[in-house]
């Protein structure tokens, strides 16, 4: 595994987070819950009990497992096609693939920091249902219909990741994985501590930014080529520590 590709695991990761604590997805956490366990948010929010808790973390479990089977399923297939695309062009696709994947990163930077608008994206299309569902197993259907249909601040990230997925298709449902697994600590760690998403929500604007402006940084990175050699100069100053350490 190249010193490029753990950095890109690691931005994979965050970008899991960033989309969890997006202004699309944190604000309407607690009604995801309360429509889940069939608790009031006051209910959800007030609650110290032991038992209420281990509740609404397996709700929270099985809901993160349907989001994880489109995550994912859509990591392998955009895996699969990029490794198609490298093959049928002869692996003449690299330096070109990597470009395109720097300007849709940019422009989902952008977006994702509100300093461009797309009307198109701005869309939710998120499933509806009209009866709650039925047990765990009806959470895992809330929580495919919620990643079917993403809400407009997932879409940018989520798309980024894939495209990065599509360009490096031996490790995209990798990245995937570890983007899955990066929206679900906050949700977990949240459902325990319900209670602090009210001033996560007031500040979510200004992490959206940040977290836009390091995709737009990324997506120079990877179109200047720049990233595996940034990537490797922080390797061998992990390494050169290390080797001091040892000594």
């Amino acid at each position: 595994m190249s010193a490029a590709t753990d950095i890109t695991i690691w931005i994979a990761l965050g970008a899991g987070i960033l989309s969890f604590l997006s202004p699309c997805t944190l604000p309407i956490f607690p009604a995801y819950l309360s429509y889940i366990t069939g608790m009031t948010v006051k209910e959800i929010q007030g609650t110290h009990n032991t038992k209420v808790r281990s509740k609404l973390l397996i709700h929270a479990i099985f809901f993160l497992m349907g989001v994880s089977i489109v995550f994912i399923g859509l990591g392998v297939g955009v895996s699969v096609l990029g490794q198609w695309l490298q093959d049928l062009l002869s692996g003449q696709t690299g330096v070109f693939l990597q470009r395109i994947t720097g300007i849709f990163v940019i422009i989902m930077g952008l977006f994702v920091a509100g300093w461009i608008q797309w009307k198109g994206l701005m869309k939710e299309k998120r499933l509806h249902f009209n009866k709650k569902p039925i047990g765990y197993f009806g959470t895992i259907f809330v929580g495919i219909g919620f990643a079917a249909g993403w809400t407009p601040c997932i879409g940018p990230i989520f798309a980024s990741i894939l495209v990065i997925a599509g360009s490096n298709p031996t490790q995209g449902t990798f990245y995937t994985i570890m983007y899955v697994i990066g929206f679900a600590i906050p949700f977990l760690v949240l459902t325990f501590f319900i209670g602090s998403t009210r001033w996560l929500v007031r500040y979510s604007q200004k992490i959206m930014k940040f977290g836009g402006a390091v995709m737009v940084i990324m997506g120079l990175l990877l179109f200047t080529g720049q990233l595996a050699k940034i990537s490797n100069f922080l390797l061998r100053l992990v390494q050169d520590s290390w080797l001091v350490n040892l000594g």
